[in-house]
């Protein structure tokens, strides 16, 4: 199991509120493809062992298809509810994002979420759309039915219309983020208006695009800290205040991957992946969506 002694850092957000700062996530490897009702006991089983070994931060969805699993392990893991930071997103039923995040209340036998996400804004080009939902998820946060709200897949011409109308601005917004894929003006843009930025797929060096120019500084640096390619790659996020969320099956790297919170990265090891990477690019979700070369 992980040193206890190292416990996971938290990142305050712009509402308050705070964000351990690596997540153990519920999509990719776990996501349902099938009937939504046939519970995934191997799904319930990880998420107990993810909370037992220490991950507190859980990132679902309702587009996975696996809330209920969730809310079956938070139950009977028997966790006080306030040790837990629970994520899910919005986008099957974006219409009624208030009606969607009751019906993921109920599956996940919780009162409220710590976080609710818009998944994607592909569901509209229309920027009055994002302002019309964006004013929806404000009034789900003043509720109480969440406690922090924010986007996922946005870009800057997405945040633009939302920032420019809204009342409470978002808390985070969940892109995929690694050295292949460090979307430079988009995290400037997260700075400037003070928004958390959480990294999906922060392994992709090591597992969909292997074989590339950050392995041999990530090799080096595996070496002075006794750990794997992949526990760099989550500190890498960590040392620039971003929140990496990942997942595992696998017992021994769930508690390795918790490691991360025994080590930190020099500025210059920081900078010197960041430079590695500018070498590849790659964008494993929804590459149909930009050019080729796009890496905004």
């Amino acid at each position: 199991m992980a040193n206890l002694n190292n416990p996971i850092p938290h990142l305050k957000l712009n509402d308050g509120n705070s964000i351990p700062m690596i997540g153990y996530g519920v999509g990719t490897a776990w996501y349902k493809t099938g009937d939504e009702s046939k519970l995934d006991q191997a799904c319930i089983d990880s998420l107990k062992l993810a909370i037992k070994s220490g991950y507190s931060h859980l990132d679902g969805a309702e587009s996975y298809k696996t809330e209920t699993e969730l809310g079956i392990a938070i139950k009977e893991s028997k966790v006080d509810r306030s040790k837990l930071f629970i994520t899910t997103k919005v986008i099957t039923t974006i219409e009624d994002p208030e009606k969607a995040l009751k019906a993921s209340l109920k599956k996940l036998q919780l009162d409220y979420v710590d976080l609710y996400l818009i998944h994607h804004p592909f569901f509209t080009t229309d920027p009055a759309v994002y302002q019309q939902k964006w004013t929806i998820m404000e009034s789900l946060q003043k509720a109480g039915l969440t406690k922090s709200i924010g986007v996922s897949n946005f870009t800057e011409q997405h945040l633009s219309p939302i920032l420019s109308t809204c009342t409470i601005p978002p808390a985070l917004n969940q892109i995929e983020f690694h050295p292949y894929l460090q979307h430079p003006s988009l995290i400037s843009l997260h700075k400037t208006h003070n928004i958390a930025t959480e990294a999906y797929a922060p392994l992709t060096p090591v597992t969909r695009s292997p074989n590339g120019p950050v392995d041999d500084i990530l090799a080096k640096l595996s070496k002075k800290y006794a750990v794997s390619s992949s526990e760099i790659l989550l500190r890498w996020c960590i040392d620039q205040d971003i929140v990496p969320i990942t997942t595992t099956g696998k017992e021994q790297r769930m508690s390795d991957y918790l490691r991360v919170a025994a080590f930190k990265l020099t500025p210059a090891e920081i900078r010197a992946i960041a430079e590695a990477g500018e070498g590849r690019h790659y964008r494993g979700f929804y590459a149909g969506k930009y050019d080729a070369e796009d890496r905004t």
